[in-house]
C-alpha cells in the first residue's frame, strides 16, 4: 500500500501518527505542501490513499481536489474539509441536518452587520469565516465595541475580512467546552476544555481534561461529523441546559493534549481508518 502524507510541518500529531505507520511496517510518502508542484496538463500521481494534515487550508483545499479528481483517495476529502474549513458552510451543513448549533448571523457591510449583531444581541461573538486557533475571534459587549471592531474589519480590507459572521455568545458551563473525536462514524473520545478565558482552545492555554462519553454525546458527535461528510474529525460542543449544541468541526483536528487524558489511542484509530480507506476498491 503506498500513503502519502500531505503536511506543512512535522508538529507532534505527524510525528504519532508517523510512529504508528512505523510500529506497522508501512512506508509513508513525504508531501510537504511547501516542496510540492503539480503539472495539471498530466498528473502522475500513485497513491492508494493521502492522509491531509496540512495547516494552510486553501493548500490543502486545492490539493485535494487534485487528488480526488484523478481517482486518489484521501482522508479527509475536498469536499469534507471544503465545508470544515469555512465556518459559514459547517453552519449551514449543521443547519440543514437539524443538529443544534448556536444562533448565526451573516452580513457583508459594517452597516448590515452592524444591524444584525442589534437583532441579535449582545454579548455577541464574531469570527472570520475561515481560520483556527481562536485568533481573531472577538467578543463583543457593547455597540461602541461593535463599530470598533467592524471598523478595523473593513479597513484591514482582505475578502476573509470582507464577511461577516457574527455568533450567539454562549456562556459556558463551568468555563469549559467539549472537544468530541469521531473516525468512520464512531465517536472515540472527548475531552473537557477548561479556562479562565472565555476562549477555551487547547492552543490558547486552555487544559484538558478527560469527558466521559454519554449516549447524547455521542449522537450529536456522529451526526455532526456526518453532516459535514464524515472522516476523522473533531467537534467543538457547548453544554446548553437542554443538552448539546455544536460550535464548530474541525477536519485535521490535533489531539496531543487528547491520548493521555481520554486513555485513547488516537493515532493508532486514525492509522487503521487511512488503511481502510487505502483497501477499499
Amino acid at each position: 500500500m503506498k500513503i502519502g502524507l500531505l503536511h506543512s510541518r512535522i508538529r507532534v500529531e505527524e510525528k504519532l501518527i508517523l510512529d504508528e505507520f512505523r510500529k506497522r511496517n508501512i512506508e509513508v510518502v513525504d508531501l510537504n505542501d511547501d516542496d510540492m508542484y503539480f503539472f495539471l496538463n498530466n498528473l502522475n500521481l500513485d497513491f492508494d490513499v493521502v492522509l491531509e494534515r496540512s495547516v494552510h487550508y486553501a493548500r490543502s483545499l486545492y490539493a485535494l481536489k487534485l487528488f480526488n479528481d484523478n481517482g486518489i483517495k484521501t482522508v479527509n476529502t475536498y469536499d469534507v474539509v471544503r465545508v470544515c474549513g469555512d465556518k459559514f458552510l459547517t453552519t449551514q451543513a449543521l443547519i440543514a441536518n437539524k443538529i443544534p448549533t448556536p444562533k448565526c448571523y451573516m452580513a457583508f457591510t459594517e452597516e448590515s452587520a452592524l444591524k444584525a449583531i442589534e437583532e441579535l444581541g449582545y454579548p455577541c461573538v464574531m469570527k472570520p469565516a475561515i481560520g483556527s486557533w481562536g485568533r481573531l475571534v472577538s467578543k463583543i459587549n457593547d455597540r461602541e465595541a461593535a463599530e470598533a471592531i467592524l471598523e478595523h474589519k473593513t479597513v484591514l480590507g482582505s475578502y476573509q475580512h470582507s464577511i461577516f459572521y457574527i455568533q450567539e455568545y454562549v456562556d459556558k458551563k463551568k468555563g469549559r467546552d467539549i472537544r468530541s473525536f469521531v473516525i468512520d462514524g464512531k465517536c472515540i473520545a472527548a475531552i473537557y476544555r477548561t479556562s479562565p478565558h472565555w476562549i477555551t482552545n487547547t492552543a490558547r492555554g486552555g487544559q484538558a481534561t478527560n469527558c466521559p462519553l454519554n449516549p447524547e454525546l455521542i449522537k450529536i458527535s456522529e451526526d455532526a461529523a456526518k453532516a459535514c461528510g464524515g472522516g476523522i474529525l473533531a467537534m467543538d460542543v457547548f453544554e446548553n441546559d437542554d443538552g448539546y449544541s455544536v460550535n464548530e468541526v474541525n477536519s485535521t483536528m490535533e489531539f496531543r493534549n487528547s491520548i493521555i487524558t481520554t486513555g485513547v489511542d488516537i493515532p493508532a484509530k486514525i492509522v487503521d481508518y487511512v488503511i481502510k480507506c487505502g483497501s477499499e476498491k
